[in-house]
C-alpha cells in the first residue's frame, strides 16, 4: 500500500488538488482539516473559549469524530452526526486553527489518521501529515502559494457561493493563521526535510496535479 502526504498552509489549494489526485489514481482521499473542523464545531456550539485549554482538554473525551465514505466522497461525523455541511466557515475554521494547537485535540485524531493509512492507498492532506502524522509516507508534498493568491482563491470560492466577501480581512486572516500554524507548540505546520515543495502561486490545478502525479511515479 502507498500513503501520500500534501501538507500546506491554509488556502494553498490543498484539498482540491488532493482529491483530484486521489481520483486519478484511485487512493482513498482524508481530509484530515476537516476532522479539526468537526472539533472545532464542537467547542463552538458549546460556546467554549478556544484560550481555555482546560476547557477544551475536559471537552475532548466528549468528542467521537470518524469518517464515512459515500460514492467515494469523505463523509464526517461529530458524534454520529454528519456535519460536511457545516465545518466550512470562517467562523469554523479560525476555531479550528486555534484550538488545533492543543496537544489533547492533535491527540485525540492522531490514532484514527494513522488507521486509515493502514487499510488502503491513501492520500492525506493537512498541516502535519509528513511530520508528525505519517512520517513514513512513501511521497510527501508541502503545497503553498502566496498570501495575495489564496486570499484571492478564497474570495473568489465566497462570491461564487453568494457571500458577502472582505479580500483584505481573508487575506489578513490568512496571514494571522500561518502565523498560528507555524508558531505553534504541538506539531507545526512546516515543510519536512524529504518533502517536494509545490508553490502554485502561478500554476493551473491541472499543472500542480500533473507535478504531484509526475513525483509519485518516481516513488512507485
Amino acid at each position: 500500500m502507498y500513503s501520500i502526504a500534501i501538507d500546506g498552509p491554509a488556502g494553498a489549494g490543498k484539498s482540491t488538488i488532493a482529491k483530484t489526485i486521489a481520483k486519478k489514481l484511485e487512493f482513498i482521499y482524508v481530509d484530515t482539516g476537516a476532522m479539526y473542523r468537526a472539533m472545532a464545531l464542537y467547542f463552538i456550539r458549546h460556546e467554549i473559549d478556544p484560550k481555555d485549554e482546560e476547557a477544551i482538554n475536559k471537552a475532548c473525551p466528549d468528542i467521537h469524530v470518524s469518517i464515512n465514505y459515500e460514492d467515494g466522497v469523505q463523509q464526517v461525523l461529530l458524534n454520529g452526526e454528519n456535519v460536511n455541511g457545516l465545518i466550512r466557515t470562517e467562523e469554523v475554521g479560525n476555531m479550528a486553527s486555534k484550538t488545533s494547537a492543543y496537544k489533547m485535540v492533535r491527540a485525540t485524531l492522531l490514532d484514527l489518521q494513522r488507521d486509515l493509512a493502514k487499510t488502503a492507498n491513501i492520500l492525506m492532506d493537512g498541516r502535519d501529515i509528513g511530520t508528525n502524522v505519517l512520517p513514513n509516507a512513501d511521497l510527501k508534498i508541502y503545497l503553498t502559494a502566496s498570501s495575495k493568491v489564496r486570499a484571492e482563491r478564497r474570495y473568489k470560492e465566497l462570491v461564487e457561493k453568494g457571500v458577502e466577501a472582505d479580500f483584505d480581512k481573508i487575506e489578513e486572516d490568512i496571514i494571522i493563521r500561518d502565523r498560528q500554524d507555524m508558531e505553534r507548540e504541538i506539531a507545526p505546520l512546516k515543510q519536512a526535510e524529504d518533502a517536494v515543495l509545490v508553490d502554485s502561486s502561478d500554476m493551473t490545478i491541472e499543472e500542480v496535479v500533473d507535478a504531484i502525479v509526475a513525483e509519485f511515479e518516481k516513488v512507485k
